[in-house]
């Protein structure tokens, strides 16, 4: 299913679905990772929607293993990344407000393994951010994971 991300778009469609989901922010050896998603190209934080069933912190473990082959464990929270003005819309009809919680993770086991959901999988530099194509609003939680603050993003 294709997607098209409006942020600070006047002309997006108004949402009408909201959906818990999640990002997870992992660094191991100095390296983020990111995926690189098929529904749209863009590089970003792996994650997805909440099932239910499980407690959020699982879909975050659950996401990142699916999308990536990497285990993590859940260690803290980055933000609550919430903007009214950052809708998604899907091919299906369906157009959703942002609404993601990210997490911060560490790495468990596993090796970069691309899925349906993720035509790359691997390790980031930090300098090399710059050269991919990252949404604003993944960008942000990027650098949100980066700063380390001692209190979580809410926005």
């Amino acid at each position: 299913m294709a997607r098209i991300e409006h942020f600070n778009d006047p002309d997006a469609p108004k949402p009408n679905s909201i959906v818990v989901a999640v990002t997870v922010f992992v660094v191991r050896e100095g390296r983020l990772l990111l995926i690189r998603r098929t529904d749209n190209g863009l590089w970003a934080l792996p994650g997805g929607a909440q099932d239910f069933g499980e407690f959020i912190a699982e879909t975050a473990v659950r996401e990142t293993v699916e999308e990536t082959g990497v285990t993590v464990e859940v260690t803290g929270v980055v933000g609550i990344y919430t903007n009214p003005a950052h809708v998604v819309e899907y091919s299906n009809g369906e157009v959703r407000q942002q609404f993601s919680i990210c997490f911060r993770g560490q790495y468990v086991s596993g090796q970069p393994t691309t899925s349906d959901e993720s035509s790359e999988v691997r390790w980031v530099a930090p300098e090399e951010l710059e050269s991919l194509n990252i949404h604003p609003s993944m960008r942000l939680r990027i650098d949100h994971g980066f700063a380390h603050s001692n209190e979580p993003y809410i926005g």
